[in-house]
């Protein structure tokens, strides 16, 4: 027999496949685990290595738990709408329902290229999933729930003294018999109040506009990250350095109309619950910075010569008679309302200027100093001077009211910030507040040593009795109180794109209406144009039937959009966001096929949350978040039947790829001495040249030789393509430019040399490129190690291992490779090592003749081995150290091939121990051993310690203190005994050379040492 991967992984992936050998049960005597993957994106074409590594060890923890005797419910689906599906199909010119059911089932691409499929990838690196549960997001028997959670939102509002969300009817009750003014709820700001006569007595367009502002999920003009480059609104964390994270596209801040989620409402019990989690710190710590609780007082100051104030939050309102000016948000309402005419101009350049910076862009960049002032004064709430105010890029409309109370002596950030404007028009000198501190070269920021001066009835006060005192003089004066703010914000749930879940919503003069549970899905329509428009324009505007009939109760074609008929409705043009989807989808898995509700209170009772979670960390403010907000509210509706949605957490490390560089060397020609920039000379005639690795480092170190050839090579060539462009070269006027530019991975070889015909031919732009190679004529590329990814076109795909090495080899090695939660490099030399293993496994169960297993009684040293592997791998497992359990199996397989083990009651138990790691050859195995049915749920192996205590002690025998050999004796020998055998050995006579030793020193169980 011979060990024969595919064969093998085939004949039992075919095997699980048809006896559902995975399937979890709604109903079972076994104590339930849910495991489950972060939902994958089918946003490319296929797998790369990088992506199975945490599904490889929720794989493991899924099978070892199985065996333990659990019913587990380990599912996948795919997240298919969204962004990053769509960016795939317009960057291949294809539609996306198209590219997303090819990347998941495989087939031919537009092109006729052969997409293999999330989904044989998967199987074919053999995971035990439970694949009847399959979900897909971008599927109406998915979505329909979806818009029915939503609609579950648009009908509720939160209550602050039930602390949770309820029906919005239990609002309407109380305007309809109290009105609104002890109402206690989250809500828009500046809400005004009303009687209930008053609230019966309003129209009901009237009472739809003032629900609007408390309801969970609301229409508002907000500012947004605007992507014109994508056509839609992101969200702050998918925005990287100002520009998109999927294209790199430039992010502006826009007002816009949108879908919001009230995700605040939640943000104090979304900070207590991670309490009660098992995640890590630095997730945690994510979410509390993201979250952002701060303790202090609302302030409000009157703006002089307007009929307005200026709210600003502040965690130190005890620093109130500091304030030397104000800075307002670009963005803030009041700022067109005070600017003066004077200043109007140049308050509105800086404005446009400000719209280009992301708020995150803005909020990370500490160094930059901006502003302009805007000829305004507030006025102090207690002395009444006048404080000019002034608008500043460093202050975020999104975080508190987006005004500042500037403190110079007290913040380092306003304290730069008037130092900048010293003697401007608008910037005073800065106050001191603090007694017997120095702030002439710094600010003192420190709540601790305060005495407060210069301050009228706060002198001689510390921190706490300052801060105290402050509020209860505010609400005296009705210009403040004491506050709670979170930087939380509500999350935009609005997307001008067209892959997306639609809204089940329709417009009656402007208000949003729902559509009845009953009539969902409303299904995505075809249209023809679905790319993103630069004016925002929504592709769903170019759907033919796009109207809903009020009367008939469906989705009509209207002739005359501007003019429908009586009942008829424009619907939503927008589309929900991606994180729509992945923010329930867990709970779906539970009860995956139930028509009428996401799942029944059976499945959701059964399977309550998700026992163990593995995924990415870059989730941390987005998914995760969005994910305990939409759970807290199911809860909160009786439907979730947990507040929390995953016990435990863990977050993969990336495998990192070598990536291959290429170096283009290109010219550019300086049309005068002067001149600022050059231009390209280079024409599509003209060849891209690139230079080899040694010849680039060298003319980056200024090689003067180097350049000169370099320069000769470009010149004799663009002379010979353009004979009367001679003397371009003369008098310096070509400017050298290198660029490092990444090339697939595949056309170079293991020692880096550059297949110069395949690169030619890999893309078009780079056909008649030429190469200044090494001496030797071959062009070497340079190396780095970074993330994986296609557009690096540094990926390894999991097919190619599998299917020279297996799949069984596949897994071993990533799990080996390192500590799960660590970023590790990928290196294919690796791999060879796990399949030899493999091999060697094998050869302890059969020879080329077949098995060799015999019922021979295990040896001491047999069960030795064994039962330290079934330790360290059970104890490895439940502490997700996956890549020590590959190491002890190696130390096992060595231990008993040197042992000569072919014992039958070592070797089963060996097949079920490495059974969740390498499952085909463990199935294989456990059948050649005779067995019926599936090793996957066979018991694992009990440990008996008594294998594991040592019986015998290998002894360094010295002499003098010189360990001269070792000799191995039975533990239970006393010091006696020990001596008499020391003393008779051949070895220590031939050492004493017929002398007789003046002490022997014996220590059981450690050492023996003759000395004299």
């Amino acid at each position: 027999m011979k060990y024969n991967p595919n064969e093998i992984e085939a004949k039992w992936q075919k095997y699980w496949a048809e006896h559902k050998t995975f399937a979890a049960q709604n109903n079972s005597d076994k104590p339930k685990h849910y495991v489950l993957d972060m939902f994958p994106y089918p946003s490319g074409a296929g797998l790369h290595v990088g992506h199975p590594l945490g599904y490889i060890a929720s794989d493991v923890y899924s099978r070892y738990k199985r065996h333990q005797g659990f019913n587990v419910l380990h599912p996948m689906g795919y997240d298919s709408f969204g962004l990053p599906a769509e960016q795939y199909a317009i960057q291949t010119g294809q539609r996306p329902e198209d590219t997303t059911s090819v990347n998941i089932d495989g087939g031919l691409d537009k092109e006729g290229k052969e997409i293999a499929g999330y989904r044989k990838q998967l199987d074919k690196i053999g995971f035990s999933f439970d694949w009847d549960r399959e979900v897909r997001t971008s599927n109406p028997d998915y979505y329909k729930h979806t818009q029915w959670i939503f609609i579950q939102l648009f009908n509720s509002w939160y209550n602050r003294n039930s602390d949770k969300a309820e029906d919005i009817s239990t609002l309407t009750a109380v305007f309809s018999t109290e009105g609104n003014a002890n109402i206690n709820a989250v809500c828009d700001d500046a809400i005004e109040v009303f009687s209930a006569n008053e609230w019966n007595a309003f129209a009901k367009e009237q009472q739809e506009k003032i629900l609007l502002q408390y309801r969970l999920t609301y229409l508002a003009e907000t500012e947004v990250n605007w992507c014109p480059g994508l056509g839609t609104v992101l969200a702050n964390d998918e925005i990287v350095n100002g520009v998109s994270e999927r294209g790199g596209y430039p992010v502006i801040r826009k007002k816009m109309t949108q879908w919001s989620m009230r995700i605040s409402a939640y943000a104090e019990r979304l900070l207590q619950g991670l309490n009660d989690i098992d995640w890590s710190e630095s997730i945690k710590e994510s979410q509390r910075n993201w979250i952002g609780k701060s303790v202090g007082a609302m302030v409000s100051f009157n703006v002089k010569e307007h009929q307005a104030n200026i709210d600003v939050f502040t965690t130190r309102p005890d620093t109130i008679f500091g304030v030397t000016f104000m800075t307002l948000a670009p963005e803030h309402e009041l700022v067109a309302q005070i600017t003066t005419a004077e200043q109007k101009a140049e308050v509105e350049a800086y404005i446009e200027k400000t719209a280009k910076r992301s708020e995150r862009e803005r909020m990370a960049d500490v160094k930059t100093i901006s502003g302009v002032f805007t000829g305004a004064y507030a006025e102090h709430p207690f002395t009444k001077e006048p404080i000019p105010v002034w608008i500043g890029d460093y202050v975020l409309a999104g975080y508190g009211t987006g005004a500042v109370m500037a403190v110079p002596c007290g913040d380092e950030r306003d304290y730069a910030f008037a130092n900048f404007f010293k003697g401007q028009k608008g910037m005073p000198e800065i106050k001191n507040i603090f007694a017997n501190v120095d702030i002439s070269a710094a600010a003192y920021g420190s709540k601790d040593n305060v005495e407060i001066a210069n301050s009228d009835f706060l002198n001689g006060l510390n921190y706490k009795e300052a801060t105290k005192k402050i509020i209860e003089e505010l609400e005296k004066i009705n210009q403040g109180k004491g506050k709670i703010n979170y930087r939380l914000r509500d999350a935009v749930f609005s997307r001008q794109r067209y892959w997306g879940e639609p809204f089940p919503v329709y417009y009656v003069n402007g208000l949003p209406q729902m559509i009845d549970a009953q009539h969902l899905p409303i299904i995505l329509p075809e249209v023809e144009k679905y790319l993103p428009t630069e004016d925002g324009q929504p592709p769903l505007g170019n759907a033919k039937a796009w109207h809903w009939d009020t009367n008939k109760n469906e989705i009509v074609s209207v002739e005359d959009a501007a003019n429908p008929p009586s009942g008829v409705w424009g619907l939503e043009l927008n589309t929900m966001p991606g994180w729509a989807g992945s923010s329930w989808y867990w709970m779906r898995y539970m009860d995956a096929h139930n028509e009428n509700e996401f799942a029944s209170k059976e499945a959701l009772k059964y399977w309550e949350s998700v026992d163990l979670y593995i995924g990415g960390s870059e989730h941390a403010t987005g998914h995760l978040l969005y994910s305990r907000f939409w759970n807290k509210f199911l809860k909160d509706k009786g439907f979730a039947p947990t507040e929390e949605p995953f016990k435990k957490l863990i977050n993969q490390g990336m495998i990192l790829g070598t990536s291959a560089f290429v170096y283009r060397i290109s010219w550019m020609k300086i049309t005068s001495p002067d001149a600022d920039k050059p231009f390209d000379i280079l024409d599509p005639k003209m060849p891209s040249f690139f230079i080899t690795k040694s010849k680039y480092e060298k003319i980056v170190k200024g090689d003067e030789e180097e350049i000169a050839k370099a320069k000769k090579i470009y010149l004799d060539t663009l002379n010979s393509v353009f004979p009367n462009a001679g003397g371009i070269g003369l008098g310096g006027q070509l400017s050298m430019q290198l660029t490092p530019i990444h090339v697939d991975v595949s056309i170079v070889n293991s020692s880096d040399e550059l297949d110069e015909v395949k690169f030619k031919s890999w893309r078009e732009d780079y056909a008649n490129s030429q190469f200044i190679c090494e001496d030797n004529g071959k062009y070497i590329v340079g190396r780095e190690v970074e993330k994986m990814s296609k557009s690096k076109y540094n990926v390894v795909t999991p097919d190619d291992i599998c299917n020279e090495y297996g799949a069984d080899t596949l897994r071993l090695y990533e799990m080996f490779l390192g500590p799960l939660e660590q970023a590790k490099p990928w290196n294919t030399a690796g791999i060879s090592g796990v399949f030899g293993f493999l091999k060697k496994l094998c050869r302890l169960y059969f020879d080329e003749n077949g098995l060799i297993v015999t019922n021979d009684e295990p040896t001491k040293d047999n069960l030795k081995s064994l039962h330290k592997t079934i330790k360290k791998v059970a104890e490895d497992i439940e502490s997700f150290s996956f890549n020590t359990s590959v190491s002890q199996f190696m130390i096992c397989v060595n231990e008993l091939s040197a042992q000569n083990c072919h014992s039958r009651a070592i070797l089963e138990p060996l097949a079920i121990v490495i059974s969740p790691y390498a499952p085909h050859i463990a199935e294989e195995l456990w059948s050649l051993l005779g067995n019926t049915g599936s090793i996957a749920t066979v018991p694992f192996p009990v440990l008996v310690e008594k294998h594991l205590v040592e019986s015998d002690k290998e002894y360094p025998v010295s002499f003098n203190g010189k360990m001269r050999f070792t000799m191995v004796l039975p533990l239970d020998l006393t010091k006696e005994q020990i001596e008499e055998i020391v003393m008779k050995d051949e070895r220590t006579i031939k050492q004493l050379d017929g002398k007789t030793p003046n002490k022997v020193i014996i220590v059981p169980g450690k050492i023996i040492n003759l000395v004299g």
